[in-house]
């Protein structure tokens, strides 16, 4: 008989590496969900890159059986999450499809910027927030401390369970304090079908998997659905509950998550966040979703080998399935080809989605350099944006102001680093919104920063600042005008449209000196004069040759008339000429690349 009482849907959320992934692995183990065989490390992490650098990339869900003290038998749908600030989209929709969440602190760190995000985003979903210390069997615990931290923040109401999921030390009051504190699921069997997408993957063979929280109705086998936004409609094959296997059963019930089989073979037509009803018996209304995924960082994608643009294509169809905060559509570059425009999160999210194509669909690609989305505001009080800088129109003069996305960073820093990382913001254009001291040896600063001025080197000069203790989270607040320049580079004469870049005006100069030094190094010589040339509202600012590879006309005159070797010489000379008129220059990828690894410290 089926009791919605007995479900718990819930969440593990925390900052990186304060181990969740660990504490999953516990309550797997303990519930017996996974045999003590199979068992291994981080075992929610199916990805290779995810087991490589130890961050959860994808939220997972797996369904647990588990038996109380006192022999009632209850139904956990477990939920992991990311940590990573490029993967906040991931935390906020398994946040939605659960009634709680596990809130993970690290005994020996403490409160770090990815706990206080994952808290907001758990309060504007009304969850029950369980806290919880790990890690308190390390020697550099320090429990009262943070135990105190976190009453103090958070105000929760619960006391923290202090565990540790290395050992399993109190793992059993965690699973209690699930069953106890986190309500069941509200929703009615009897009542017409309404179920949210919460994530999807291809299959070859089945056709698309959709992964569901069902909220209202009964889900069957054989019954006709209809996705709310696209208003297809399909044939359920297949249902089934989620977990390190996955079990198949007739029907899903109002409460539980699970999967769709239903043949769906049009990529198009599942988006995650939609709701999906029975056809001809449609609910009403669509569930509240939640929101959708803005990308901040946008870049161009090309293939090296032209022959595998149709692959890229069908390989980004692929991942944009089960990560919607992904987007992209086709460009086109003079210098490169054919590509697409790729939006993400973060320069992490655009690192794991190149390694993916590349491991997963054997994808051997070039990106440009990363860059925002501007507003150009015209003299009529319009805004329109613009994705690449190439896009900027010419003419200063065609348009009033540009403006640029603006972010609210918080960090939490030893409180004897605060200095220098009050000094880096200011480097970058920040404005100061608040410090406040979190314990006795911790500090948070919050400032405002242009989205741009943390694409490069911020991350890494914030860790090497800070002895690798600070961590980083922020926002995205809205858009502020600022004296904006589009800094175009030059190559013999022609405009390389992918290494075009926005930039403040007071660095322009010294940002085109060194990509242009750079790219000297990087392009090789030819048998003729290459200029290099960076340009800023139609004046060249920076100009640099790469000299020319002299090829020895003379060495076959042994002897003779002058006028011979004057002769070889003249004739090498218009030869040159006319090459440097004609010829063509080969761009190496590196020096695409040469705009990543530019130091902004060096533009000071």
């Amino acid at each position: 008989m089926f009791d919605i009482t007995k479900i718990r849907n819930f969440s593990i959320i925390a900052h990186i590496d304060h181990g969740k992934s660990t504490i999953a692995d516990r309550i797997l183990e303990l519930t017996g969900a996974v045999p003590k065989r199979k068992m291994q490390d981080q075992i929610l992490d199916a990805m290779e890159l995810e087991r490589e650098r130890g961050i959860t990339i994808k939220a997972k869900s797996v369904r647990i059986e588990y038996k109380t003290k006192s022999n009632e038998i209850y139904i956990l749908n477990l939920i992991d999450t990311p940590g990573h600030v490029d993967f906040s989209y991931e935390v906020s929709k398994s946040l939605q499809s659960c009634e709680g969440a596990l809130l993970v602190v690290d005994a020996s760190q403490g409160i770090e910027a990815q706990t206080f995000a994952n808290m907001h985003l758990a309060e504007e979903n009304n969850l029950v927030i369980i806290p919880v210390l790990n890690k308190v069997d390390l020697p550099s615990a320090d429990i009262e401390s943070v135990s105190k931290q976190i009453e103090d923040n958070f105000l929760l109401g619960l006391e923290p369970i202090k565990v540790s999921g290395k050992t399993g030390l109190g793992i059993p009051e965690v699973l209690e304090s699930i069953i106890e504190n986190i309500p069941h699921p509200i929703g009615d069997p009897n009542k017409k079908l309404a179920c949210m997408i919460i994530d999807s993957n291809y299959d070859a063979y089945r056709g698309i998997i959709v992964d569901v929280r069902m909220f209202d109705g009964t889900l069957k086998v054989g019954m006709n659905i209809k996705m709310f936004s696209s208003g297809d409609t399909y044939e359920v094959l297949e249902v089934g509950y989620l977990g390190m296997n996955v079990k198949k059963t007739d029907t899903l019930l109002a409460g539980e998550v699970g999967y769709i089989i239903a043949n769906i073979k049009n990529i198009s037509s599942v988006k995650i966040g939609d709701t999906i009803t029975e056809y001809n018996n449609e609910t009403l209304n669509a569930l509240p979703g939640y929101k959708e995924a803005k990308p901040f960082v946008y870049v161009g994608l090309y293939p090296i080998n032209t022959n595998d643009y149709e692959q890229l294509r069908v390989a980004l169809e692929k991942l944009k399935l089960n990560d919607y905060s992904f987007y992209f559509q086709p460009e086109t570059s003079k210098a490169l080809g054919f590509g697409f425009r790729c939006g993400f999160l973060g320069l992490l999210h655009m690192d794991i989605i190149k390694e993916r194509l590349t491991r997963e669909y054997n994808l051997d690609l070039l990106i440009t350099s990363p860059n925002v989305i501007y507003k150009v505001v015209k003299f009529n009080g319009e805004e329109y944006d613009i994705d690449s800088p190439s896009k900027l129109p010419e003419n200063g003069r065609d348009y009033k102001a540009i403006k640029e996305p603006f972010i609210k960073a918080t960090i939490i820093t030893p409180s004897n680093t605060v200095g220098g990382i009050i000094s880096l913001c200011q480097e970058k254009r920040g404005i100061s919104v608040d410090m406040k001291y979190l314990s006795e040896t911790k500090s948070i600063i919050i400032y405002n920063l242009p989205l741009a001025e943390i694409l490069y080197d911020f991350y890494d000069k914030l860790k090497s600042i800070s002895k690798g203790h600070a961590s980083f989270d922020y926002q995205y607040i809205g858009y502020k005008e600022s004296e904006l320049v589009k800094l175009e580079i030059l190559i013999n004469g022609e405009e390389v449209d992918a290494l075009t870049m926005m930039c403040h005006k007071d660095n322009a100069y010294h940002l085109g000196r060194n990509l242009i030094e750079k790219l000297r190094k990087i392009i090789p010589r030819q048998l003729f004069e290459v200029p290099l040339q960076a340009k800023v509202g139609g004046k060249i600012i920076v100009r640099d040759n790469i000299k020319a590879v002299r090829k020895d006309v003379l060495a076959k005159c042994y002897g003779g008339d002058i006028s011979r070797k004057r002769k070889l010489l003249e004739k090498q000379k218009e030869g040159k000429k006319k090459m440097k008129q004609l010829g063509k220059i080969s761009i190496p990828q590196e020096a695409f690349s040469a705009v990543l690894s530019l130091e902004k410290g060096e533009e000071k």
